[in-house]
């Protein structure tokens, strides 16, 4: 009877964790879907500014990455990432910028510390940014899923990765905007 029991209970929990990843887990916009445009608060190195995106867009590619929270492991790691990542995506007249459910105050601390200076994050206190997008954590909808996406100046997004693993989200943008950029050379 105990072995039974162990297997019911085993089907039951592969069951429960197959749920992780249901339709909806995922980020559902997807290349050549319009990018939602937002305008919020944001950070870089510390100084507190409003961020657009459409005027961002006006400039060039803007990868947009969502991160579950700062200064955790894994957010930490991806900033990092993308700080070393930054003269890459600027060589492809790409820009960067993070956002999360994080308040502006732990930001522009994030911004400094742990973006070194290189990049702006967002705060999307009211989770607004984070929804347009579907990047919600399937399990926590405040919070933002680790989701990467890039964005052609024209507004639509050209390229969509979803993975909480932290790396991956560097390499495979910059492998979308090479491949993006061989295909609109700049004017």
């Amino acid at each position: 009877m105990k072995s039974r029991f162990t297997a019911m209970g085993a089907a039951a929990l592969v069951s429960a964790g197959l749920g992780l990843f249901a339709p909806g887990a995922e980020a559902t916009l997807k290349p050549g879907d319009p990018a939602p445009d937002f305008t919020t608060q944001a950070s870089l190195g510390g100084k507190t500014y409003t961020y657009s995106l459409a005027d961002q867009l006006k400039k060039g590619p803007v990868v947009l990455y969502f991160y579950p929270a700062a200064f955790t492991k894994g957010c930490t790691i991806e900033a990092h990432e993308f700080a070393d990542a930054v003269d890459q995506y600027k060589k492809l007249g790409a820009t960067v910028i993070g956002v999360s459910h994080d308040n502006i105050e732990t930001l522009t601390k994030f911004s400094v510390s742990e973006c070194r200076s290189k990049f702006p994050v967002a705060a999307d206190e009211d989770s607004k940014i984070i929804k347009a997008y579907d990047a919600s954590m399937p399990m926590h909808e405040a919070m933002a899923n680790r989701v990467s996406y890039v964005i052609a100046p024209d507004g639509k997004i050209i390229y969509e990765y979803t993975s909480l693993a932290p790396d991956q989200h560097v390499e495979n943008t910059l492998r979308a905007l090479r491949e993006w950029s061989a295909q609109h050379p700049q004017q």
